[in-house]
């Protein structure tokens, strides 16, 4: 990968003299769904797929980028003093969004880069691209022009920048997963103060399987927001009856003594499924921790009927999936992953039944939609790197 960057690096530029390359992962989530701005748990882990970028800095302010997965978009041009506003189906919008926000805590770019990238995360899928180039990005500044932030910064800044540059109401989840990733670990993460802790993923006899449906998501033009809007509306209510900051505050029991303050029945099962979700999560780290892998399964399950049922964020395919799944003797979990309407599902899945599972969901699929999914056992991999 670094000889295919460095190659095309030196095509645009003329050489690759002091080019360095770079890498941030993607992510899956294994259960905490819509509970990262909820002020609740998540329990995501970095992946071996990602995002890779070769730079270096110009004389002059002019910024340089270039994707091989977009190469009809050409080589793009913008100015390090003039970021301007994200435009539509633009996909520099993601690094050009992490240089404002930098820009926003007083770390002024003095000067243009260059820049290449190419990434092996399915487009669509739900596996967080957009977060492990805005975690590429800040990372690439950081090396380049000595910025003093950490890592847990660089997922803050790639939030904020989605937030208030691309206009998507993300939570922290995945610039945190892409920034703090570790190898064989996921990471729980309490949403609502960044507390974490590493889990190493000791899955004997089994593999995490990711299954992208083909259907792709578009989550800021979807019903994300919306979701997020009625879960802020939800809280303001229960706040009138009950002191808290977050629907993560509650427990199920609290939220089944006060949900009446919810003046409407959507909003209800919104924050339910928040609630509800958060303590599964713990539940869930707490099973693994002890070793009941049969248990975390059946909490994943449950994750998937609530945002299915209660979140409304899953959708025809993904369910064919999950409910093809389920079927298959030596699956202990599957669920629907990320930000929904489409994306991926992943599964734990035994060792001897992998083959079976892929056979059976693959055909039951294409018969019922006449898509091909498609299927990556997938490796928990670090944090941000310099190859």
């Amino acid at each position: 990968m670094k000889e295919k960057l460095l190659k095309k690096f030196a095509e645009l530029f003329g050489d690759a003299d002091g080019v360095k390359v770079y890498f941030a992962p993607g992510r899956v989530n294994l259960i905490g769904e819509h509970t990262d701005y909820n002020g609740g748990h998540v329990f995501p882990c970095a992946l071996t797929i990602g995002t890779y970028g070769a730079a270096r800095k110009r004389q002059d302010n002019k910024l340089h980028f270039y994707s091989l997965n977009f190469e009809r978009a050409g080589l793009l041009e913008s100015a390090a003093d003039d970021l301007g506003e994200a435009k539509e189906s633009d996909w520099t919008n993601y690094p050009k969004g992490v240089m404002w926000a930098f820009a926003k805590r007083g770390f002024e770019m003095p000067c243009g880069m260059d820049m290449v990238i190419f990434g092996n995360i399915p487009n669509g899928s739900g596996l967080s691209s957009s977060a492990s180039l805005e975690v590429l990005t800040g990372y690439i500044l950081r090396d380049l022009y000595g910025f003093d932030v950490t890592n847990v910064d660089l997922a803050l800044i790639g939030q904020y920048a989605e937030n208030n540059y691309n206009g998507m109401n993300c939570g922290i989840m995945d610039q945190f997963a892409s920034a703090m990733g570790k190898k064989d670990n996921a990471i729980f993460l309490d949403t609502a103060d960044l507390s974490y802790e590493y889990a190493p993923l000791v899955l004997e006899g089994a593999k995490v399987v990711v299954t992208n449906s083909k259907v792709k998501h578009s989550l800021v033009n979807s019903a994300y927001n919306q979701r997020r809007s009625e879960c802020e509306t939800a809280l303001a209510e229960l706040q009138k009856v009950v002191d808290i900051k977050g629907l993560g505050d509650l427990s199920e029991e609290e939220f089944e003594k006060h949900k009446s303050a919810i003046g409407d029945e959507v909003r209800v099962r919104r924050a339910k499924h928040a609630v509800y979700e958060n303590q599964r999560t713990i539940r869930a780290v707490k099973a693994l921790k002890n070793n009941d892998i049969k248990l975390f399964g059946e909490l994943m399950n449950a994750s998937h009927v609530s945002l299915r049922d209660d979140y409304e964020v899953s959708c025809e395919e993904i369910d064919i999936l999950v409910d093809e799944a389920w079927k298959i003797p030596g699956v202990i979990g599957s669920r629907i992953t990320g930000g929904g309407f489409g994306g991926c599902t992943v599964s734990i899945v035994k060792d001897e039944a992998i083959d079976t599972f892929k056979e059976q969901v693959e055909k039951a699929y294409e018969e019922k939609t006449g898509k091909t999914a498609e299927f990556y056992i997938v490796e928990i991999g670090d944090g941000p790197y310099i190859l």
